[in-house]
């Protein structure tokens, strides 16, 4: 009898411990799903066009509108620059006729201003931390992303890991100069959307950029699309989602939420 106990103990002991080890490996599974995806945003330290004297800097729609949708999503967000500090804004991007309600909600939400006042030095930057990077536009990426080797390596290192690349109106300038791991420019033969010569021409800022967008684009090898000049617009072509103007931010959130949510 005493031996028939000591079995039932012993039996109920191990019932036990196997219970509470599964209660405790429960809550990590749970944490691994629900684990935080992280977007980095990258944008540009260039404030002002040297032949001109007009200012410049990241149109900030193109910040705010997909900002918003990704956080809303509760994607942890990063922005970074190629010096770090402040991310200067174009001050039209600011005026009234440009400002949407994000683009207010911004201004009245000090946090967000915050990401932008204390953005982090690419050079301190590691895609592994990420699982997609956002380039927004504005003249200022025109001067001061194409070639930067850091920007360069980052995009190369997303498309090497599989990571979405999302990249609106002049944003997709950072491409120019990136490159598979066999040389070939990483926009050949791509469905890429951007700025177009028109929307420059007519939006009267050829003076504001060192090179023509949609040219470099085509003269690269991509398959450049675009839709009505001023009109959203978007594409995907595999990793590469891009918008055509700033009217397209929201899209171009939208099709990058979707891909993270897969």
């Amino acid at each position: 009898m005493k031996k028939y106990t000591k079995y039932l103990l012993m039996l109920l002991w191990s019932t036990i411990i196997v219970a509470c080890a599964k209660s405790e490996n429960k809550p990590t599974k749970e944490k691994e799903v629900m684990k935080t995806k992280k977007v980095l945003f990258v944008t540009t330290s260039f404030d002002q066009v040297k032949v001109n004297g007009k200012k410049t800097g990241l149109w900030i729609e193109e910040f705010a509108t997909p900002y918003y949708a990704l956080a809303l999503e509760g994607f942890e967000i990063t922005v970074a620059t190629p010096n770090g500090g402040n991310a200067p804004v174009d001050p039209k991007s600011t005026e009234p006729e440009y400002s949407t309600e994000s683009v207010k909600k911004f201004y009245s939400d000090p946090a967000a201003q915050k990401k932008l006042a204390q953005t982090v030095a690419l050079k301190d930057i590691k895609a592994e931390d990420y699982d997609a990077v956002f380039y927004p536009g504005g003249h200022g990426p025109m001067w001061d992303l194409p070639d930067n080797a850091l920007s360069i390596a980052l995009i190369k290192a997303f498309y090497e890991a599989g990571k979405p690349i999302a990249l609106v109106c002049h944003g997709p300038a950072a491409l120019k100069n990136v490159t598979d791991k066999n040389g070939v420019s990483l926009v050949k033969g791509r469905k890429i959307s951007a700025y177009t010569n028109t929307e420059e021409s007519t939006g009267q800022t050829l003076d504001m950029v060192p090179f023509s967008l949609e040219d470099m684009l085509k003269e690269k090898g991509a398959a450049y699309v675009k839709g009505e000049d001023w009109k959203p617009y978007s594409v995907q072509d595999g990793q590469l989602i891009s918008g055509q103007n700033p009217a397209s931010a929201e899209l171009v959130a939208k099709q990058l939420i979707t891909n993270l949510n897969k």
